[in-house]
C-alpha cells in the first residue's frame, strides 16, 4: 500500500501528492514505487507503480506525462495523450477534470500549481536547467492562456535535492549569477572553487519574481532520505548507475 503523499496546504481542496518510493512493486535498487517509464525496471512493474500512484491521488483519472528533457517548455492538455505518446517538454496544465498531470525527479524539483477560482492547474519539472531557463515562467503564461491570474496562482514546490546535499563547482555559480546577479544568495560557500546550490529556494524565487503570491516548499531531501526517496546524484555518487523515480501528480477530479 502507498503510504499517505506529501501534501501542500497551500493547494488544499486541489487533489495532489507528491509521492516517494514506497508502496510499489519494483524491486532491487528500484524498490519500490519506481514510475520512471525510461529506467531500466521491468516495464509492467512501472506501470503497475504509476497505476497504484494515480490512484492513491486522483482515483479513475488518466495519466498524462511528458518525456522530460530538461527544458522549459510546456504542454497545454485539452484530453490525454495517445498510448505511447509523450511530448517533449518538462511542464504540462490543464483545465479539465479527469486527468491527472504528473512529473517525474529524482533530485530535480517537482511544482505543482493552481487556481482553485479558474479551475486550472498544472506541474512543472524544475531541474537547474529548466529553472534557469524559466520553466516556471512558461507554465504560468499557460495557465494564463486559460484562464488563469497570478495573482490566485498559488505553487507548491516538492521533495528535491537540499541546498547542504547539492554541491556545484564556480561554472555552475557563474551561470546563475550571469543571468540574474541576485541569485548569488542562492549559493553557500564550499570547499575552495565549489558551492552548495539552494534549488528549491531558486525555484521558489522564480515564482515569486513571476507574481505567485502563494509558494509553499515541502522541505523534504531527495538525496539525504534514501528510506523515502530515488535520487539520480546518489545513484551516481554510488556508481550505481541508474535510479527509480517518483512521480508528483494534481488534478481536478
Amino acid at each position: 500500500m502507498i503510504p499517505a503523499p506529501l501534501t501542500a496546504p497551500a493547494l488544499a481542496g486541489i487533489p495532489h501528492g507528491f509521492l516517494g518510493r514506497t508502496g510499489g512493486v519494483s524491486t532491487g535498487a528500484y524498490a519500490s514505487l519506481n514510475t520512471g517509464i525510461g529506467s531500466h525496471d521491468d516495464p509492467a512493474l512501472v506501470a503497475e507503480n504509476r497505476r497504484r500512484a494515480v490512484e492513491a491521488v486522483v482515483p479513475g483519472a488518466r495519466l498524462v506525462g511528458l518525456y522530460q528533457v530538461h527544458g522549459a517548455d510546456c504542454v497545454t492538455v485539452l484530453e490525454p495523450f495517445a498510448d505511447g505518446i509523450r511530448p517533449q517538454a518538462d511542464a504540462l496544465v490543464t483545465d479539465r477534470p479527469g486527468l491527472a498531470l504528473g512529473i517525474l525527479t529524482a533530485d530535480c524539483a517537482p511544482v505543482l500549481f493552481a487556481d482553485p477560482a479558474a479551475g486550472v492547474i498544472g506541474a512543472a519539472h524544475a531541474g537547474w536547467k529548466g529553472a534557469l531557463a524559466g520553466v516556471t515562467d512558461t507554465t504560468l503564461l499557460a495557465m494564463e492562456a486559460l484562464g488563469a491570474r497570478r495573482d490566485r496562482i498559488v505553487a507548491a514546490i516538492g521533495p528535491c535535492i537540499a541546498q547542504g546535499s547539492y554541491e556545484v563547482d564556480a561554472a555552475f555559480r557563474a551561470r546563475f549569477i550571469a543571468d540574474q546577479a541576485e541569485a548569488d544568495r542562492f549559493f553557500a560557500d564550499g570547499a575552495a572553487g565549489h558551492a552548495h546550490f539552494d534549488l528549491p529556494g531558486y525555484v521558489a524565487h522564480r515564482l515569486a519574481r513571476g507574481g505567485v503570491r502563494t509558494v509553499a516548499i515541502t522541505g523534504a531531501d531527495t538525496y539525504a532520505d534514501e528510506a523515502r526517496f530515488f535520487s539520480y546524484r546518489r545513484a551516481t555518487h554510488r556508481g550505481e548507475g541508474d535510479a527509480g523515480r517518483q512521480i508528483s501528480i494534481i488534478g481536478l477530479g
